[in-house]
């Protein structure tokens, strides 16, 4: 069988094949064969967020999903090296989990604006400023940050650990950085008081009520599926908000004959290619993030193991503590 038949033969072509062209998938081809091949031979596991290009996604990882999936599963995997396939803070947090194995990101250039927006001595300025109130952190942040903060949580359960931490520590109020935006839209589902930093992610804070509107009056059947790092207005004006993982499960459990994903772009491919029955509508936005991370540099990373984290043993500590308390939370 030549080359170009054995890429079409791939089981995965076929789930991607109304996204990926033919010609362009036998290229692709080449390097998602050397690395399923260099993963047996390094032991290696590839770990890819939802926002992943569908190559990726459904072609070289093993395990997908959201942050708090990730998290967990990087904590569970018996493999000697972990390839994070997504954005740096989440390379750290596998490291952070599984401090004695080697894990890889493929360009270390792949960062964050929120993970950038907040430093370590920003959170020692709030404990100042509000002592004896517990501080969440967002999973997009540094060890750094984590370090410093109480708990860790995620899109998925961010009412839960706001919840838990007031009540561990008998207080009304709680710290959550750095998404402002994350921050609102959780106040909404609570009675606890939170005070916010004033973060944002570069992707879902461009969107808009009125790009909603938008979408509504050229579909007037479309269902609208935020993120909850959007503005309150965006939410407001969707018909369910929820994590990455939440709006996956919308679109599985629901079937809706058209959705409009406000979120990135690459989510919407990876869920059509599992629900091709569902017609997914734009607008979307790239993370130019998540975007350096390509077949190329995962398949350079596995031939060279690198670029490798490294976490200072101290800090890598202290920061283990709030990510496993949020782990610890039903």
């Amino acid at each position: 069988m030549s080359g170009f038949a054995s890429a079409l033969a791939d089981p995965v072509f076929a789930k991607l094949s109304h996204r990926i062209p033919p010609g362009e998938w036998a290229l692709m081809h080449e390097d998602i064969t050397a690395i399923r091949a260099l993963k047996r031979e390094r032991d290696a596991i590839i770990l890819a967020h939802n926002y992943q290009t569908p190559e990726i996604y459904h072609g070289v990882a093993d395990i997908v999903g959201d942050s708090l999936a990730l998290a967990r599963e990087a904590m569970n995997t018996q493999a000697s090296v972990i390839v994070l396939a997504g954005v740096y803070f989440m390379a750290e947090t596998a490291k952070i989990l599984n401090p004695t194995k080697t894990v890889l990101i493929p360009d270390s250039r792949a960062g964050c604006s929120l993970a950038e927006s907040i430093n370590p001595g920003d959170v020692r300025t709030l404990r100042v400023q509000h002592p004896g109130i517990p501080i969440i952190a967002y999973v997009n942040t540094s060890a750094a940050v984590k370090a410093e903060v109480d708990y860790c949580c995620t899109s998925a359960n961010a009412r839960k650990v706001v919840e838990f931490a007031a009540k561990q520590t008998g207080t009304d109020t709680v710290i959550m950085l750095p998404d402002r935006f994350l921050a609102a839209n959780t106040s909404h589902e609570t009675t606890i008081k939170i005070i916010a930093w004033d973060g944002a992610c570069e992707v879902h804070e461009r969107f808009s009520a009125a790009d909603i509107a938008g979408v509504r009056a050229q579909y007037p059947d479309v269902t609208v599926l935020a993120h909850p790092e959007c503005p309150e207005d965006v939410i407001a004006a969707s018909d369910f908000a929820g994590s990455t993982a939440a709006l996956a499960a919308y679109v599985a459990q629901h079937h809706p004959a058209r959705v409009a994903l406000i979120t990135e772009c690459s989510m919407a491919d990876n869920i059509a290619a599992s629900n091709p029955t569902t017609e997914f509508v734009k607008p979307c936005n790239l993370c130019p993030h998540m975007k350096r991370i390509s077949l190329r540099n995962i398949r350079h990373a596995l031939e060279t193991m690198t670029e490798t984290i490294n976490i200072d043993p101290t800090i890598a500590a202290q920061a283990r503590i709030s990510v496993e308390r949020m782990l610890a939370i039903p």
